[in-house]
């Protein structure tokens, strides 16, 4: 069964049904664990094969925000074909596990770790003109050698609507790609394409207004161009983000400049796929009650800290809305290891679940082992109504990054 999505689009999209949090037994998934949802990565898998399909852009998965590779079979049933790493191992992990294009773009690379970069990828951004000088030399010798590697150069087009700095790529004195005035059409032989990245969790309207400014100052490069990587953060999978608006938008900039169109989304097809599964361990007082969980918002959810942001709870509310506050705190010793504060309608009790929502993006790629609390497991809800523990961590990972 489908659910046509309830606008008038000109680009239908159709969406399978999920499954409803209130049939997962939460209290027989081992703690703490992410669980990922099968039928809601299905559901954005569907919806982002469609505007590849309708708008003939090619996307990819960008590894930063989302490289659980035990899903990636299922990926690869919708046609997703390719991702972009940002360093040699996760252009490793994606030659090795989603066995498609590999595209690759880093801030900088290393002598020492360039040549293997190479040999692995399919599309080779660089980050500055001076970086494509230098290894220029290893490029043009491979591709003389039989290697088929498309090359980018990443620009800024100083222009960008992210409001928390640490997100925005295109801020003041940023180094991430070259801006107008350091251009090198010169240095242009060899270049396939230009890559620029400027949204994060984004809607359409701010790639339109982003492709206004880069056309307007880079349009007179795009002729020399096969492709334009329109990088991430086209959060396509939000409810209410306009699909036909992202299409039309792709369709015309293709028709414009005849060139290829990549987008290399992160967070949608992670977005509200699953869940971060804790346990309350003991609760405590000191003028507000705190409950202290079985995870860590330094170790395991770093966005709520850097974004900053306050992740939902299943059933939990605004403090003074159902009765029960509390703070939700960690079992790391830093002080600020605590989360937020959140209602509750019951007195929470030591060995009950406490849900945290959408905690599959931008979650298991940036935790830790700090304070070598326990790592979260990392399981999979499937459509079937079983549970698939896929990952479990103990004393040898945290003793292998340790010296």
């Amino acid at each position: 069964m489908t659910i046509l999505l309830p606008q008038a689009l000109r680009y239908p999209i159709e969406l399978p049904e999920v499954t409803p949090t209130a049939a997962v037994p939460w209290d027989t998934i081992p703690s703490p664990a992410f669980v990922l949802d099968e039928s809601r990565l299905r559901r954005n898998l569907a919806l982002i094969s469609q505007v590849q399909s309708h708008s003939g852009a090619r996307i990819i998965v960008a590894f930063k925000g989302f490289s659980m590779f035990s899903t990636f079979p299922v990926m690869r049933e919708y046609g997703i074909s390719g991702a972009t790493a940002s360093s040699l191992n996760e252009a490793l992990l994606a030659r090795q596990e989603m066995r498609g294009e590999v595209h690759v773009y880093a801030p900088a690379y290393s002598e020492g770790e360039f040549p293997q970069i190479l040999e692995l990828a399919n599309h080779l951004s660089f980050n500055s003109f001076s970086q494509w000088e230098r290894f220029r030399p290893q490029v043009m010798a491979a591709r003389q050698a039989g290697k088929h590697v498309q090359i980018g150069i990443r620009i800024n087009p100083e222009y960008a609507e992210v409001e928390t700095d640490l997100y925005n790529p295109a801020g003041p004195h940023s180094r991430l790609g070259v801006t107008r005035a350091n251009f090198r059409p010169d240095l242009l032989d060899g270049v396939d394409g230009l890559h620029f990245h400027t949204l994060c969790e984004s809607d359409a309207g701010a790639l339109e207004r982003t492709l206004e400014v880069v056309e307007r100052n880079f349009g007179d490069y795009l002729p020399q161009m096969k492709w334009v990587n329109m990088g991430g953060g086209h959060l396509m999978t939000r409810q209410g983000y306009d699909t036909d608006r992202l299409i039309e938008l792709v369709i015309a900039f293709r028709a414009r400049w005849n060139l290829d169109v990549i987008l290399e989304p992160g967070s949608a097809f992670g977005w509200q796929t699953g869940w971060l599964v804790s346990t309350v361990l003991d609760v405590v007082e000191n003028g507000k009650r705190t409950a202290l969980l079985d995870v860590s918002v330094s170790a395991h959810m770093p966005d709520v800290l850097e974004m900053p942001y306050r992740p939902g709870v299943l059933g939990a509310g605004l403090p003074g809305e159902l009765g029960h506050d509390y703070l939700l705190g960690g079992t790391t010793c830093l002080a600020g290891d605590v989360i937020d504060e959140y209602a509750f309608d019951h007195a929470l009790q030591v060995g009950e679940r406490v849900i945290f929502d959408d905690m599959i993006h931008y979650t298991m790629v940036k935790t830790s082992f700090f304070n070598g609390v326990k790592h979260p497991d990392i399981g999979i809800w499937h459509a079937d109504g079983t549970y698939e523990l896929v990952r479990e961590f103990g004393y040898d990972q945290f003793r292998a990054k340790l010296s």
